[in-house]
């Protein structure tokens, strides 16, 4: 490998353990890793350091740099998310992130129906008419679609008032950005999830908080159903 960048080193070895290339348990070396990439030891200390604060690895004195389970990682770091989504277990990181938003987006909808501010509820109906316009227009794989669905998502998540709902904001925004980057956003959204998305907004635009739960539910389900079809 030519001469690497902190940055270039530290992609490449996040890479290669988010998608299990590096097993769990294995050990790496400092002066393996900086003959390898072809950079100074400060170099490598810094990239093991950034994926120690992940949890990713353990350095320890005379035994080296220990790849370490996924459990122990900080599984909704965006940096972390995005790795995996390059890596071979891209697909497991989609169904994971879609799953945790079946946990989360229902109730938030819900909480959404019951506290969002008139002009969040018109915003809302106003950004699913953009993804509606966009979808059926055949243009659900463009940047501008991409915009909007994150900004639909983050404002719902925001609109329920729970800091802890709107903390899983980045996760999901990074692995809707990592499906359309790599291709895998369909130009025209399977049917169930476009309607279920106008269907929450207007509900929540009505207060109307079993109707906003069931139709998060939907879209989320559409899109589970989807992915796994994928697969």
């Amino acid at each position: 490998m030519a001469r690497a960048s902190h940055g270039s080193v530290l992609d490449h070895l996040g890479i290669r353990i988010a998608g299990g290339e590096l097993a769990p348990g294995t050990v790496l070396t400092l002066a393996g890793l900086t003959e390898k990439y072809g950079v100074s030891r400060t170099v490598v200390r810094e990239a093991v350091r950034v994926l120690e604060a992940k949890g990713m690895v353990e350095s320890r004195r005379r035994v080296g740099v220990t790849v370490l389970a996924s459990g122990h990682w900080s599984n909704l770091d965006t940096q972390l998310i995005r790795w995996r989504l390059e890596s071979a277990a891209a697909a497991q990181q989609i169904m994971a992130l879609t799953e945790l938003r079946l946990a989360v987006e229902p109730v938030a909808a819900k909480l959404t129906a019951l506290r969002a501010s008139d002009a969040e509820r018109a915003e809302l109906v106003r950004l699913a008419g953009v993804l509606e316009r966009l979808g059926r227009g055949g243009q659900g794989d463009t940047d501008e679609y991409l915009e909007a669905d994150i900004a639909f998502h983050d404002l719902l998540l925001d609109a329920s008032r729970n800091p802890l709902f709107a903390s899983v904001k980045a996760p999901i925004a990074q692995m809707l950005t990592g499906r359309h980057e790599h291709g895998l956003t369909p130009a025209v959204p399977f049917e169930p999830a476009l309607n279920n998305h106008v269907r929450a907004a207007k509900t929540i635009s009505l207060g109307d908080v079993k109707g906003a739960e069931a139709a998060a539910r939907g879209y989320v389900d559409a899109i589970l159903s989807e992915v796994r079809t994928g697969e």
